[in-house]
């Protein structure tokens, strides 16, 4: 019955009547110091005396169809700006720039937009990183693009491999929807290494999203979701240059290319080379500490635009090679037949995308149809283990936005199908498993500007090794007062587990995989509130936000390694799972041209392993986060300090080991600082920094380092630091187009 009322609900939406308005579109921009331009991004727009009405992008662009009236006056308005109401004609492209609602010495101050900010108009909590913000640390690629995050942890998921995975309301990153340009990615063969798949130098920004995000993007979201945006032909540099060097030998280069081929087709060209390939042991363990590697990394889109539709398709291509072990242990060493342990993963990974949209004669209203293909190819070695993966997947998404009674209301519904093979061999074991999820969803989006938003979803998804299941999803935003926002979501996430793929950091120990039962899906509730305030201080704005998430499983596979020696047992969850996480977290521009971010996080996160409730493992219990960023008059130089503060985390029970290679139950507390220098010159960056300059290590990361083939081998209880400090410096290049 409920398959039947989602699908009558989506055949009533679609049988509209589609009536014909010219759209009115324009820009809105604010001034800065220098009175130059600034796109003004999520302002409203909407015709006066209605609910009819937009919002700009981050472009600060925005179109509109009249509301059926012959209502000619429309309003720009954004909290803190001076209302601007326009009377304007359906044929007329307009610019708006608001005016700040403080006296000029006030607007004075504001010369830089914020790195990273909590938006102000989506009903989802959603953190946006800019490019601003990413160029605050060296930011290699996507695993080093949340130094100054107070929300993303990232850390090492074994000592060997050089594999991160980000934590998100405490828990592990497979939980968290990775996507790029809202298109799921990163998932299966590449949740263990995928975080380094993708430059720094290609993105244009980052959203995080905490809670269950928007069903149009699938069902897989349990903690949030994570939105990589690449940089667009039509608004990128003609020509970006990155060089990058540190003190370990560690080489990068990108290099970024945009060709406006006509006027209406641009296209663009990426290039990224990596490599490391000098050993360092300044441990005394015998194993190099960073793993050597190659990764060339090629991507190349198109985008094309016109009146009634706008079409991008792209193909990116990786190969990597990745090596460690032993400082001793060579490359031409077969698995399993050296006299020294070593590891090492050859990937070929190759992308391809296509979004196309066409605007219907009907305000607010479109069409729009995603499709992508990864294939993923894995072949490795830990020590004695053996594990080659082939991985395709398929995903189509096709999508209906109108509206209903007015642009107030709108309803996006769609079908969506994913398709994901894999192949894996693991030593002398094969498995190959075949999903196919068609699926069908509705979100309707009540909007009164600058006061109230509800977003509603409801979609159903049939998993053809799990069966039917359904995902409802709830997010309200609104604004008490005028510089006080409350959000309230609640939803529900699921996933099917990669257990091997997500788990390769437990084969660098000497334990072997169990399946004690088959498998079922994983199911979770996500609830949270936040309130955000602003308040004015000495003329600048000040931003404080509060939030509460609680995640609760009622299906979760369980990956346990602490009740054998020699087994790491794989089960469903038999009893209770959650995990609470409270956080504070202050912005402010301290002086002029200083930004300062003070935040605090608590973590309660529990789950029951062998019968018993008990702390999850390696998630600190705290931690604090301050960042400074100052800017020197007209941006010559810029200095930038980031310090995180980790509190103790629940380290897997040894007991079983030795008394000589027990560990303690509990890691310590300790401070890692970040540092860079930047000079700006004309269409020059220069940058010199440093990571994890308090020093600090972990003590022996590794288990029974001197006996990697005996019976105690783990290198996979990682905590905090493995390497210490690392300095590094760099050069940026950029030349813009003449009228960018």
């Amino acid at each position: 019955m409920q398959l039947k009322f989602i699908i009558s609900f989506t055949i009533i939406l679609l049988s509209g009547q589609i009536s014909l308005a010219q759209a009115i579109k324009g820009f809105v921009y604010e001034l800065n110091a220098s009175q130059e331009k600034t796109p003004l991004p999520g302002a409203n727009v909407y015709w006066e005396g209605t609910t009819h009405g937009t919002a700009t992008d981050k472009n600060g662009a925005f179109s509109l169809k009249p509301d059926g009236s012959k209502n000619h006056y429309l309003v720009v308005s954004y909290v803190g700006y001076i209302n601007d109401t326009l009377h304007i004609h359906p044929d007329e492209s307009i610019e708006v720039i608001l005016q700040n609602n403080k006296t000029l010495a006030e607007i004075e101050v504001l010369e830089r937009a914020p790195g990273a900010h909590i938006s102000r108009n989506d009903p989802i909590l959603t953190q946006q990183i800019t490019m601003g913000e990413l160029k605050r640390a060296a930011c290699c690629n996507l695993s080093e693009s949340f130094e100054t995050n107070a929300s993303v942890d990232v850390n090492y998921s074994d000592a060997i491999t050089g594999a991160k995975q980000i934590k998100l309301l405490g828990l592990a990153g497979k939980y968290s929807q990775m996507q790029t340009e809202n298109i799921p990615n990163l998932r299966g063969l590449a949740s263990s290494y995928g975080l380094s798949y993708i430059p720094g130098s290609w993105m244009e920004s980052i959203q995080v999203s905490k809670g269950t995000s928007s069903v149009k993007n699938g069902y897989e979201s349990v903690t949030g979701q994570i939105n990589v945006e690449y940089k667009k032909p039509e608004n990128q540099e003609m020509l970006f240059l990155n060089l990058y060097v540190n003190q370990i030998g560690r080489v990068e280069g990108n290099v970024n290319s945009s060709i406006r081929v006509s006027p209406r087709w641009n296209t663009a060209v990426f290039g990224h080379y990596s490599n490391q390939s000098a050993k360092f042991d300044h441990n005394h363990d015998g194993f190099i500490d960073d793993p050597i590697f190659t990764q060339v990394n090629f991507f190349n889109r198109w985008n094309y635009h016109s009146e009634v539709m706008e079409g991008m398709f792209g193909v990116k291509y990786l190969n990597e090679d990745r090596q460690g072990g032993q400082m001793d242990y060579y490359n031409n060493n077969e698995p399993g037949a050296a006299d020294f342990y070593g590891t090492r993963l050859k990937t070929n990974r190759l992308e391809a995308f296509s979004k196309t949209g066409f605007f219907l004669n009907r305000p607010e209203s479109s069409i729009g149809w995603i499709n992508s293909y990864i294939f993923h190819d894995l072949n490795s070695f830990f020590g004695l283990n053996t594990y080659d993966a082939t991985q395709h997947n398929f995903y189509s998404n096709l999508m209906l936005q109108t509206w209903i009674r007015n642009t107030a209301h709108t309803i996006t519904t769609g079908i969506n199908y994913n398709l994901d093979h894999f192949d894996e061999n693991l030593n002398d074991s094969a498995i190959v498993r075949t999903e196919h999820t068609p699926g069908i969803f509705s979100e309707y989006s009540w909007v009164v500007p600058e006061k109230f938003t509800l977003l509603l979803g409801l979609r159903g998804d049939y998993n053809s090794l799990f069966g039917f299941f359904l995902t409802p999803r709830l997010h309200l935003k609104y604004n008490i007062m005028p510089k006080l926002v409350a959000r309230v979501s609640a939803g529900r996430g699921s996933r099917s587990a990669s257990v091997i793929a997500e788990n390769l950091s437990l084969l660098t120990t000497s334990r072997y995989f169990i399946f004690t039962e088959k498998l079922k899906m994983e199911h979770a509730w996500n609830y949270g509130i936040n309130l955000t305030q602003y308040v004015d201080i000495l003329g600048r704005e000040m931003s404080i936000s509060a939030e509460y998430y609680r995640t609760e499983f009622t299906s979760q596979v369980i990956v346990d390694k602490e009740q054998n020696l020699d087994q790491i047992r794989v089960y469903n969850l038999d009893g209770p799972s959650y995990a609470n996480t409270w956080q504070v977290e202050m912005k402010y521009e301290l002086i002029r041209r200083m930004d300062v971010t003070l935040a605090f996080r608590y973590n309660d996160v529990k789950m029951t392993i062998g019968e018993q409730l008990q702390r999850e493992p390696l998630v600190n219990r705290y931690k604090g986060l301050v960042t400074a960023s100052y800017a020197t008059n007209l941006r010559k130089w810029q200095f930038d300090v980031t310090a995180q503060f980790n509190g103790p985390s629940r380290i897997p029970s040894t007991a079983m080991f030795t008394e000589q290679y027990q560990m303690a139950s509990e890691s310590p507390f300790y401070t890692v600082l970040n540092a860079q220098i930047t000079k700006f010159h004309k269409k020059w960056e220069f940058y010199l920094g440093g990571e994890n300059l308090t020093n600090y290590k972990q003590n022996h990361p590794i288990i029974a380092s001197e006996d990697p083939f005996g019976p105690y081998f783990d290198a996979s209880n990682i905590w905090g630091p493995i390497s210490g400090i690392k300095v590094y410096m760099g050069v940026r290049f950029l030349l813009k187009h003449d009228k960018l």
